[in-house]
């Protein structure tokens, strides 16, 4: 464990601001609160690895609210609060007093009363998701002020109209230990691509958090689209502004053969145009579903014209090496697996199909650390008295 000491050593030197805050985009925290966040990830899993217990808690728990579907996201959220020892309480809208009027600030009190945390999912509308969260803390501020509730839950961005840091986090983390050290993603090109879909109005935010995140790492972040599939202009300043300030490159193309020359990790992704997702949002907003299928009509046909945006073997060998990292959130849309044709063709997809595994693999530990930072002021304490307690995992 003499790894793990030194990661709890380097923690301890951290100076964090994040007990009782929310984790709601990264570009909101410093840079030693993303190092505590991916160094308490990794002290955690080396813990569950090393057959300790990791249970914080022995009571409380922890709301789960996801309003758009979810495999990975749910079940690392749901997996991540069972290591800490929190019972997971799903929050079902459908179930709940929303429909009769209950309000925002009503709801969060009430679900919170012995709640440690909550982690949201809500990426539908553009606009709307950051917003949601900020007034469930707002709510929940004024909760604990006024003595209503005994702590003040910490919210989990479980992904947003803005960003979905639970998983640029892990995607970072698999880069970490994939290249060896945070100091060798120095200088990577990581080429983030649109990738055609045979559907349309995916989320901006795994991008957004991509070129938000790692350019704060001094990479090469080369952002490639057709034209018209921009992301959210102030998403695009931050990777700006961070590449400026950690020494990387920030860079737009329209080419996804340019982006992927000697790039050492792609990331082929599809999303919807920035103008689309809004102009969706007013439609979603309204209830018209006439409206909706138009716009999915049209958006399915302007798709149709970047076919040629897949990742095959032959973009692939247009990496440094032929050799570069795939990486992908998944689902993806693999050409002849889940569609006709989609963002990657299947022969290599299924070569870094494990690789794709490992990277949501850290997901559950990266939300862990989440949770521990925002609720407890010394986090190297901590984890020290987990190793120390030698409380195992199974069994006596």
């Amino acid at each position: 464990m003499e790894k793990f000491q030194t990661l709890v050593r380097e923690i301890e030197g951290l100076k964090t601001d994040m007990v009782n805050k929310d984790f709601l985009l990264t570009w909101q925290k410093s840079d030693a609160e993303i190092m505590a966040t991916q160094k308490v990830a990794e002290a955690l899993k080396m813990l569950r690895d090393h057959g300790n217990s990791t249970k914080l808690f022995d009571s409380g728990l922890a709301v789960s609210q996801f309003r758009d579907n979810s495999t990975r996201t749910r079940f690392s959220f749901a997996s991540a609060c069972n290591l800490l020892g929190l019972t997971v309480q799903d929050f079902d809208e459908g179930k709940s007093q929303i429909a009769h009027g209950e309000t925002v600030r009503e709801t969060a009190n009430m679900i919170s009363f012995l709640t440690e945390v909550i982690g949201i999912r809500d990426d539908m509308y553009l606009g709307a998701g950051h917003t949601y969260m900020k007034e469930v803390g707002a709510a929940l501020e004024d909760g604990h002020r006024e003595g209503v509730l005994p702590q003040r839950p910490t919210i989990v961005n479980l992904q947003c109209d803005i960003d979905h840091p639970t998983q640029a986090m892990a995607d970072l983390l698999h880069l970490k230990n994939t290249y060896g050290s945070f100091e060798a993603l120095r200088g990577k090109k990581i080429a983030m691509t649109w990738a055609y879909s045979p559907s349309y109005g995916k989320p901006l935010s795994v991008p957004q958090g991509i070129i938000g995140l790692m350019t704060r790492f001094g990479m090469d972040v080369e952002l490639a689209y057709p034209e018209g599939y921009s992301l959210i202009p102030d998403c695009l300043d931050v990777a700006q502004s961070n590449a400026k300030k950690s020494g990387g490159n920030f860079k737009v193309v329209n080419s996804m053969e340019d982006a992927f020359k000697n790039a050492d990790i792609v990331y082929p992704k599809s999303w919807a145009p920035y103008h689309v997702m809004e102009t969706r949002t007013q439609l979603l907003r309204k209830n018209d579903s006439a409206g909706l299928k138009d716009l999915e009509k049209q958006c399915l046909a302007n798709n149709a014209k970047y076919k040629s945006w897949e990742c095959t073997e032959e973009k692939m060998k247009l990496t440094k090496g032929g050799k570069a990292l795939y990486m992908h959130c998944l689902p993806a849309d693999i050409s002849g697996v889940s569609c006709k044709e989609g963002e990657v063709a299947a022969s290599v997809f299924e070569r870094y199909r494990i690789e794709t595994y490992k990277e949501a693999g850290y997901k559950p530990y990266i939300i862990a650390a989440m949770i521990l930072l925002g609720r407890f002021k010394d986090p190297a304490k901590v984890l020290g008295a987990l190793a120390k307690n030698g409380k195992n995992r199974v069994g006596a």
